[in-house]
């Protein structure tokens, strides 16, 4: 009787379906199932499938016996490209922004300074400029006119009036026998200019880089690492609905261990990694401080790792975290976390193959661990994580998973619409918030509050559970614990740095006749006399932050009239900005309530 072909679109979903199912035995099916598909011609939607699948497995594996199985089909994966390669077939569908980074493909993007610089370090080999599709990019051609000749002799003789330049010939004769590449970073790197300049310069390029995997360790396909002690799955994963985030958050905080700068180096090394297979650059992974770098283990595998910017590219005023997580030892995610006194605006990325993983109790252990680190009392989501602008987050109803943990809309209008679908959901459990419903939801930001999420602090100052509410709320809310009282206006609800910036700005085109240089020396010197300061003393650092704080401060009207210990403690909290780390930059802002206040008045809404 002839052998019936297997299907293997049946074979992956089947592999799909109990990847996800977890018990004290481990499914029995999945090293068949792996052992079949692992023989089958897969097409290149059906590769994809199969290799998300795997790195799941290897995330959250079921069994010991899992871990080496998984992990050789992985090492063994770029082959599977390569035949359909081979065999001509279409590659498109691993260009799709969700399915880069497999090993054994090529990868495409203009990248920013640092992560070309870094890449270049990292595969020399493998990274070379895609000329194709450069040289007809008419901006590009511009900016080349711009910069080339900063380092290529005589060429404004040609890039200022002639038309139809030869740019690869010029670039050939300049470098030599240096691969193009390299020898224009450096250029670029030896100009004496101050970092952030050369990077803005390089960009204006919109040089498009190529870069091929093969079966490198950097791909997504093998972008892991053993951890001390792996996480077995017996029992069903966590879900959404199990979590308390205001129970989480009242437990003791995670221990932070500090890292050695040799071990903090590879954890920035891992994070550029981790982003360019996935077309994401984020400010603080390309350029994170390895000097401190702190990692917390929360269990169930789970590591998370937390890090700042070095004092020359910090910002102005927040303070800035990111961060990642691994999960026996696979990234799953990245974090980001910029505060101001007692407020942070956190970003939280759980990569798509990894969604139905426990992310909100990881996400929640983020929390524990931001909360330990900057003693964050009020976090706030920004607009683009719950969908305004972003499909993606619109189509996953982002905002509801933010919602159910206890968050809530920042705008009283919002809040009530979302009281509204919250009352839909409540009368009929079937019911799905329309997308254009939800892109109104993420308008404005949305809060946790921890000084009003059933949490109060003794005068010991030991943190106890509230008394759950007892009064009358919709289905949702029951579900999560959270209570009408978290519904109330916070004062951070219409705060934005934007705003305070913007007021400087104002203030500059109307007393300065929009003079930026202007502004900066008047205000500067009005508050180092107001403060009684000689700058002379202090950092160049120390100095770039007292004229950035000064254009704050001026705008205050009876800052003379603060106290000594104000005044006192201003200094320190200006000079703080560039120490070794933010963290007691941050936490000096919370100790300032006078600051604070000025702070939330000229930073709400205008």
């Amino acid at each position: 009787m002839p052998r019936i072909p297997q299907d293997p679109n049946h074979l992956l979903t089947q592999l799909e379906a109990l990847k996800n199912q977890f018990d004290p035995t481990p499914p029995t099916q999945i090293p068949k199932l792996l052992t079949q598909l692992s023989k089958l011609h897969l097409d290149p939607h059906q590769l994809i499938r199969f290799h998300e699948s795997l790195l799941f497995l290897r995330a959250f594996p079921h069994a010991p016996s899992q871990i080496l199985r998984v992990e050789n089909l992985l090492n063994t994966f770029h082959q599977c490209i390569e035949k359909l390669r081979a065999a001509d077939i279409n590659m498109s569908p691993f260009d799709d922004f969700d399915a880069s980074g497999i090993a054994g493909t090529t990868m495409q993007d203009t990248l920013s300074f640092d992560v070309a610089q870094w890449l270049v370090t990292r595969i020399p080999r493998n990274v070379e400029i895609a000329w194709k599709d450069y040289w007809d990019d008419y901006r590009a051609e511009r900016a080349r006119g711009n910069t080339w000749p900063r380092f290529i002799p005589l060429l404004e003789e040609d890039a200022d009036v002639e038309a139809n330049i030869p740019w690869q010939s010029w670039l050939d004769t300049a470098r030599g026998r240096q691969k193009a590449l390299p020898w224009l970073l450096t250029q670029f790197a030896k100009l004496p200019l101050p970092a952030r300049q050369q990077s803005e310069l390089y960009d204006s390029l919109r040089l498009p880089l190529r870069w091929n995997l093969e079966n490198l360790k950097l791909s997504r396909t093998r972008n892991w690492t053993h951890p001390r002690r792996f996480y077995f799955h017996q029992a069903p994963l966590i879900q959404r609905k199990e979590v308390n985030l205001a129970q989480e958050l009242s437990k003791p905080a995670p221990k932070l261990e500090k890292l050695s700068p040799a071990a903090g180096e590879h954890v920035m090394q891992s994070i550029r990694e981790v982003m360019v297979v996935r077309y994401r650059e984020l400010y603080g992974t390309t350029l994170g401080d390895p000097s401190t770098v702190v990692r917390a283990d929360v269990g169930r595998g789970v590591g998370i790792h937390l890090w700042g910017l070095p004092p020359t590219r910090r910002l102005p005023l927040r303070a800035y975290v990111a961060g990642y997580t691994l999960k026996n030892g696979v990234p799953i995610n990245y974090i980001e976390a910029i505060g101001l006194c007692e407020w942070i605006e956190v970003g939280f990325n759980t990569f798509y193959t990894y969604r139905q993983g426990e992310t909100a109790w990881i996400y929640a252990q983020t929390l524990r661990c931001l909360r330990a680190l900057t003693n964050a009392e009020c976090i706030s989501i920004y607009p683009y994580q719950i969908g305004q602008n972003n499909d993606e987050a619109i189509d996953s109803g982002a905002f509801w998973f933010y919602r159910k943990l206890g968050f809530r809309p920042g705008r009283p209008d919002l809040q009530k619409l979302c009281e509204r679908e919250e009352k839909k959901i409540a009368a009929h459990p079937n019911y799905r918030t329309p997308p254009r419903t939800l892109k109104r939801l993420a308008e404005a930001h949305m809060f946790y509050d921890l000084r009003r999420s059933g949490r109060k602090t003794t005068k010991a100052g030991t943190t106890v559970e509230e008394r759950p509410f007892q009064g009358r709320v919709t289905h949702t809310l029951k579900e999560t614990g959270f209570s009408p009282r978290g519904s109330n206006s916070g004062p951070w609800d219409t705060f934005s740095i934007r705003n305070l910036g913007l007021r400087i700005n104002q203030r500059m085109a109307r007393q300065f006749n929009r003079d930026s240089q202007k502004i900066r020396q008047a205000s500067t010197a009005t508050i180092t006399k107001a403060l009684r300061i000689n700058p002379s003393r202090w950092t160049a650092l120390q100095n770039q932050s007292l004229e950035t704080w000064s254009l704050v401060l001026a705008q205050l009207p009876k800052l003379s009239r603060w106290t000594p210990e104000e005044k006192s403690q201003l200094i320190r909290i200006i000079r703080a900005k560039s120490a070794s780390t933010e963290i007691p930059y941050l936490r000096e802002t919370q100790h300032h309530p006078r600051l604070r206040s000025e702070l939330l008045r000229l930073g709400s809404t205008m």
